[in-house]
């Protein structure tokens, strides 16, 4: 993928989490700063979704871990697990939000 397509797809990620987290039956925020958006819980914690264009990754850090996602095919998948961006997001969101989220693109 070329830089033009990173971009776009990334931008892509980024607004549907946006839309996602708006979508969503929880106490949620956001704010978008550039290739960073930040998701605020009641408890005062975060997600934080940034770009990596040198790498042409996406970065997704939660209360628990960081996670380094790399396109494979058409979706976004963590480099260590194997884990599939969306999964993870779920999940990691609704620990911080706890409830479940059905967060989706």
């Amino acid at each position: 993928m070329n830089d033009l397509e990173y971009e776009e797809l990334t931008d892509s990620v980024m607004l549907a989490v946006e839309l996602a987290v708006e979508n969503a039956d929880a106490d949620l925020d956001y704010e978008s700063h550039g290739s960073l958006l930040s998701i605020s819980f009641a408890d005062g914690s975060k997600i934080i979704l940034n770009k990596q264009p040198p790498l042409q990754q996406l970065w997704l850090a939660t209360k628990f871990n960081g996670h380094h996602f790399e396109l494979r095919g058409d979706k976004w998948i963590d480099n260590r697990s194997g884990v599939e961006f969306w999964q993870l997001l779920n999940d990691a969101a609704a620990k911080q939000a706890g409830k479940p989220l059905n967060l989706a693109p």
